[in-house]
């Protein structure tokens, strides 16, 4: 139960509450792919490239191929929510509560989700017939080091030529989560005059949300490296994979244990992976 409930109590005042400022359910779910699973692990197959033999002569015997497979695990997590709110709580508010408890849960689900998103992206996969196999982020070829600085046009230049030259095909949507300091950096490493400005300052100003060829996301959970360099990424759509064993799920209920108070309970389970090393390319941002 809320014990900080209390200080919402009131003789007058407003008829509303007002939620604090917090990220609004999940900013990453749209710009990766989603697929429903059932059971404790998930396993996602894959198909390698080939090549295709000349043929030399006539009546040759028929060449045989061996396609190469791989194969990527997702291990499901369970998240919940709970709060209590007693009825004598309801008394001595003007409004009752329940929905903006039950707003907050969903965010904070949606919240969690983009935990989940950005800890694969950057993380250990497991791959292999049983998904034994640890494969660690390729930081020696998708890796943009900080050299002592923010987020540059050069550094997206160089982001979409690591995709490039992964073969990554250009007609799947590709996106770069960023936080509020990496547009600051681009705004302030571009001429005003330039094109380039115009399009960072549209990009800030919310009315656009794509420069070089990538969707920007802004958020504030990215993490940091060691340096305290922010772990900015960019990512292919199919690079990530979210695998859903159940989607949000809202409950509001009267508890009879706790003396009738109304629950608000949320729950989800999944989990997610990084599908293919050549679709996420990290870029190490300095914030001073």
């Amino acid at each position: 139960m809320s014990t900080q409930i209390t200080t919402a109590f009131v003789n007058q005042f407003s008829a509303n509450i007002q939620m604090l400022s917090q990220q609004m359910g999940s900013l990453l779910r749209n710009a990766v792919d989603v697929e429903s699973v059932n059971g404790e692990k998930a396993f996602f197959d894959q198909v390698g490239s080939a090549a295709a033999v000349l043929r030399t002569s006539r009546h040759a015997d028929t060449p045989l191929v061996d396609t190469p497979h791989s194969r990527r695990m997702v291990t499901m997590s369970d998240y919940e929510y709970a709060d209590l709110i007693d009825d004598q709580d309801k008394v001595r508010l003007l409004v009752d509560p329940t929905s903006t408890y039950s707003r907050a849960a969903a965010a904070a689900m949606g919240r969690a989700m983009d935990d989940v998103i950005i800890s694969a992206a950057l993380g250990t996969a497991y791959t292999g017939k049983d998904g034994s196999t640890a494969t660690a982020f390729d930081t020696a070829n998708q890796q943009i080091a900080a050299a002592s600085g923010g987020l540059t046009l050069a550094k997206l230049i160089e982001a979409k030529e690591i995709l490039d030259s992964g073969n990554v095909d250009p007609s799947i949507p590709r996106y770069i989560a960023v936080s509020p300091k990496q547009v600051s950096d681009l705004l302030n490493n571009t001429t005003v005059t330039s094109s380039d400005y115009n399009t960072v300052k549209a990009l800030a100003m919310g009315e656009i949300n794509s420069f070089v060829g990538f969707n920007f996301i802004v958020t504030n959970r990215l993490g940091v490296d060691g340096s305290s360099d922010r772990r900015v990424f960019a990512w292919a759509q199919d690079g990530i994979k979210v695998a859903m064993g159940k989607e949000p799920n809202a409950r509001i209920d009267e508890r009879a244990d706790k003396s009738y108070a109304t629950q608000v309970y949320y729950s989800q389970t999944m989990g997610a992976t990084r599908m293919e090393e050549a679709k996420v390319v990290e870029i190490l941002c300095v914030e001073s």
